[in-house]
């Protein structure tokens, strides 16, 4: 196609823009900055917030992975990809902006629950682009890239500014936290506008209007099917459908959990700082190494590195429960220690395992029906993340214990470990098949 290797087109720079855009509601509204803020406003009503806050994560990936696979068909469409994109992009927009608008944590949780679908919504579509965008070969780089640009502009630069504002304002301030939600708006939307205006749907269904509910219905039952006779996919959605769970429980839950063990909220959010700094030359890194020993073998390096991290973060959590009164203080430091290393660990894999898993996925599917099987794909990934934030809600609320929730989810990494060992040969044959289908080289 003429293409440079060493460089992006417009196209691929577009898709990857948006990677900037959204991390910053990943960042400043799911991660670091709300969830204490949330816990704390909580926390004075009686009400725990981490667990709340984890049964509102769950219901709202529940809504997006109910509708994802119909919503996925009906993208494939001509002309219904972008629509769909850009009406969940605005409400997750408008409902962000709701959430500063309300000092009442019910409303914040119900604001949190939409936008939470419209920033998923959006970027079920945002990843079937993948196909339009780029060259199956270039996935891997390509994806990568968007998880690195993601961490540098979504992620750090507008967290270090939100950071500016809660020290300026006071870490206390509600109105600083205001300011931040605001401030992660504004970003979001400004830097989707190349996505708005560039990218376009190439690969699509042809269907008369009339036809396109029957349609739907039929093109999922088809891919339902096809993705059960493949051997190879039903192995690797499942096992991403644990080993995501994880991941999207770590993104979700760390800061409440840490703010339920009475860790600094100053130094855990500069804690997950570090994290988007250490992701950006990591996710990077994952990319090349995959392009070399392939993608699997790099997944499951980062699936063992999560069980080590919840295993670290179980005995944090240990310590503090465990501390006599006396020892409490010293417990607490001691955690909030442990805390910067886990968030230095979760850096080095969370973009890579996302990013990988992402175009490993692409590299699978027919480019006319990408949003149809990334439908499915999310369905998995969402109702994993329905689980995790739940399994640590009922085990926290039922034991008393948060690092007993915390402990719960280095099952599902394990599961998924397994599943990718054993089904190494699954996987070898469907990317051999895949590629012949499509005219490509070993």
């Amino acid at each position: 196609m003429g293409m440079k290797v060493n460089r992006f087109t417009s196209l691929e720079k577009s898709w990857i823009t948006y990677d900037w855009a959204n991390s910053v509601f990943a960042t400043n509204i799911m991660a670091a900055i709300f969830p204490i803020y949330f816990s704390s406003v909580a926390g004075a009503a009686g009400v725990p917030g981490d667990v709340y806050w984890g049964y509102g994560t769950s219901a709202a990936t529940a809504a997006v992975a109910l509708a994802a696979p119909f919503l996925g068909a009906v993208g494939d469409y001509r002309g219904m990809k972008k629509k769909l994109f850009g009406f969940f992009l605005a409400l997750g927009l408008v409902f962000t902006l709701t959430m500063a608008l309300t000092d009442n944590w019910r409303m914040m949780l119900a604001g949190y629950v939409v936008a939470y679908i419209g920033f998923t919504g959006s970027c079920l579509f945002y990843d079937s682009f993948l196909t339009d965008v780029t060259t199956r070969n270039r996935m891997d780089r390509v994806s990568a890239w968007g998880y690195a640009m993601g961490y540098i502009g979504g992620s750090t630069i507008p967290f270090i500014l939100s950071i500016g504002i809660l020290l300026i304002m006071g870490m206390d301030n509600p109105m600083a936290v205001k300011a931040s939600v605001l401030l992660t708006v504004v970003w979001w939307a400004v830097f989707s506008i190349p996505m708005l205006r560039n990218v376009k749907q190439v690969h699509f269904v042809e269907t008369p209007r009339t036809e396109l509910v029957r349609n739907t219905l039929r093109n999922l039952s088809g891919t339902a099917r096809a993705i059960l006779r493949d051997h190879g996919m039903v192995v690797f959605m499942i096992a991403y459908f644990f080993y995501i769970d994880g991941v999207n429980t770590v993104i979700h839950m760390a800061t409440a959990y840490g703010s339920t063990l009475g860790l600094d909220s100053t130094g855990m959010i500069l804690a997950l700082l570090v994290t988007q700094i250490v992701a950006v030359p990591c996710s990077i890194l994952f990319g090349r190494i995959a392009a070399k020993v392939g993608s699997i073998r790099v997944i499951l390096v980062a699936i063992l590195t999560y069980v080590a991290i919840c295993l670290l973060g179980f005995l944090m959590g240990r310590m503090v429960e465990s501390a006599s009164a006396e020892e409490m203080a010293e417990a607490v430091r001691r955690a909030g220690t442990l805390f910067w290393v886990l968030a230095v660990m979760v850096g080095t894999v969370q973009g890579g395992i996302q990013a990988l898993s992402r175009s490993y996925f692409g590299k699978l599917v027919p480019p006319e029906r990408s949003s149809e099987y990334f439908g499915f794909f999310d369905i998995f990934g969402k109702y994993a993340a329905v689980l995790g934030p739940l399994l640590y809600g009922l085990m926290a609320q039922a034991t008393g214990r948060s690092s007993l929730g915390i402990l719960s989810i280095a099952a599902f990494f394990a599961i998924a470990f397994v599943l990718l060992t054993l089904g190494r040969r699954s996987l070898a044959e469907t990317e051999s098949r895949n590629r012949a289908a499509n005219g490509e080289n070993e």
